[in-house]
């Protein structure tokens, strides 16, 4: 279970990233103050955050299957609805909600097709549904350079484990597919793009250690001298820097209406 983690190790993970990209979509979903909102595999709860700031913390509810982050997620929002849940199963009265968010998190379900019907049956009549997912066949560049580097490293090894093949929803027509079986309709799709800083290459390399998603999984499997050799193929890929940098990745979403 690649997200049975520490929160923080999350949030310096990719977590970085999710506020410019909660914001984002929180502003494609028409969110408005006082609305009641869902937050689908709401992870750390960066999108949940953002959602408090506009409706509200008690205007929140928010679910993710790992019990760390649910942890975290209640400790976070005290005033928010807090559950261990999957998206396929949420465990919520139809039509319950004015917006359902899922924010990196359909490619990662069992089930997506479930997931997304579940998310419409919760929305309410004209509610907004939203997702979004990392371009990680493209312009995801912290993903798509250390999947390069570790395939140079162990191509086999990184095969089992590399997203930008193995992931589903790698471009905004697929999420519209999926939206169009959930029935939902008035579909909007497209791109949105966010950076984050880092303070050295160490800041961006420590959190892979900690294990988290499947570029973690693959990193903790090596031994050290090989955990060793991706270190120095990644930070030659990214132009060996020295010092604070950015990095820009873009994600794919997918509005529709219930």
């Amino acid at each position: 279970m690649t997200f049975a983690v520490a929160a923080e190790s999350y949030d310096r993970f990719v977590g970085r990233y999710s506020d410019g990209l909660g914001r984002a979509l929180a502003e494609r979903a028409r969110i408005e103050p006082a609305m009641s909102v869902l937050d689908v595999g709401a992870g750390t709860g960066k999108l949940a955050g953002v959602l408090a700031e506009i409706v509200g913390e008690q205007n929140v509810s928010a679910v993710d299957p790992s019990e760390p982050f649910a942890a975290a997620l209640a400790e976070r929002f005290p005033a928010a609805e807090v559950r261990i849940a999957a998206a396929e199963e949420l465990p919520f009265e139809d039509e319950s909600f004015d917006a359902v968010l899922a924010q990196l998190v359909i490619n990662f379900m069992a089930d997506p097709e479930r997931g997304a019907s579940e998310m419409r049956r919760v929305a309410r009549e004209e509610a907004s549904v939203v997702a979004a997912v990392w371009d990680y066949r493209g312009e995801m560049t912290m993903l798509a350079t250390f999947w390069e580097a570790a395939a140079a490293i162990d191509e086999r090894g990184a095969a089992a484990r590399d997203e930008r093949t193995r992931m589903r929803f790698g471009d905004p027509e697929e999420l519209v597919r999926l939206w169009k079986q959930a029935g939902l309709r008035e579909i909007d799709a497209g791109e949105i793009v966010v950076s984050a800083s880092y303070e050295d290459f160490d800041d961006l390399w420590k959190p892979f250690l900690d294990g988290v998603g499947p570029a973690g999984d693959f990193a903790v499997s090596l031994d050290p001298g090989r955990q060793a050799d991706l270190r120095e193929e990644y930070l030659r890929r990214l132009g060996s820097p020295e010092g604070p940098f950015e990095l820009r990745a873009r994600a794919w979403y997918a509005v529709g209406t219930r």
